[in-house]
């Protein structure tokens, strides 16, 4: 699923689901852990159960389910679910080990898997996590890795902290060839500048994606996502100039070779125009 913008819903408020995928959201993730209290658990996953039931196949394609951890007493009875309602992917949180991959894979065939990196440990293990048989993207919990490694709590210098596992992550997806990572959330729901801040140190890490925890941070992620105007003047420029002459040229004083070109191409695709 190489979305831009996956939106958090939780899963005991079935009256939700909807709204959420007419926000505009390439992906919205029915919650299963964070979202619902203990006492809701199991309410929250007859919903999504009777919610992925009745769902088309493109409804389906668009919905991920964020499922307990492997170390819960939900986890199996979430993945028995994900089995009889046939969901199409599945968020798995506190992702450290291929082998638990395997255990999801094992018990729902076919499934997509969205591997939720939130701890050190899983930062180590993002190679293997990211060739993981079923692997489609690896995504960043920024809160709860930060939570782990005690980083501090600054809009400032709390980044700093997330900047050496985000390159790992990205690294490790373009070798495994996934698509671009999936960066954390921005809990200032109402901020867009703090949000367009941390998606510019996430895209700087080469991140492709994020998530959403309001429906109005779609708008402000795929507005984020989308090339200015001048990118896409230059882009045209580049190809043009390429095209009409073999080997390197210059354009505006700069050498334009395979790697400019590319860069070129991509931007347009980007935006929709390649």
């Amino acid at each position: 699923m190489d979305a831009r913008s996956y939106l958090f819903v939780p899963g005991n408020r079935a009256e939700r689901f909807d709204k959420a995928l007419a926000s505009g959201a390439d992906a919205v993730v029915l919650d299963l852990e964070d979202a619902v209290t203990l006492a809701d658990k199991a309410p929250a996953r007859e919903a999504v159960s009777r919610y992925l039931v009745a769902a088309d196949d493109a409804l389906r394609s668009r919905l991920v389910v964020r499922i307990n951890d492997c170390a819960t007493a939900w986890f199996d009875d979430d993945l028995a679910m994900l089995a009889t309602a046939r969901a199409a992917c599945v968020m798995l949180p506190k992702a450290e080990s291929p082998q638990t991959v395997a255990r999801l894979r094992q018990a729902c065939p076919g499934i997509a898997v969205l591997a939720l990196v939130e701890s050190a440990r899983g930062i180590l293990q993002a190679e293997a996590l990211a060739h993981a048989e079923g692997v489609e993207r690896l995504v960043f919990g920024t809160l709860d890795f930060a939570l782990d490694l005690d980083l501090v709590d600054d809009p400032v210098a709390g980044p700093l902290g997330l900047d050496a596992a985000a390159s790992h992550l990205a690294w490790a997806s373009r070798a495994a060839g996934l698509a671009a990572p999936v960066a954390g959330v921005t809990p200032d729901v109402d901020d867009v500048a703090r949000l367009r801040a941390d998606f510019a140190r996430s895209r700087a890490h080469g991140f492709g994606a994020k998530l959403c925890i309001h429906p109005r941070q779609v708008a402000w992620v795929h507005e984020a996502l989308q090339p200015a105007e001048a990118e896409l003047d230059w882009a045209r420029r580049v190809l043009a100039a390429a095209a009409a002459a073999p080997g390197a040229v210059q354009l505006d004083g700069r050498m334009v070779d395979r790697p400019v070109v590319e860069r070129a191409r991509r931007l347009l695709q980007r935006a929709g125009l390649g």
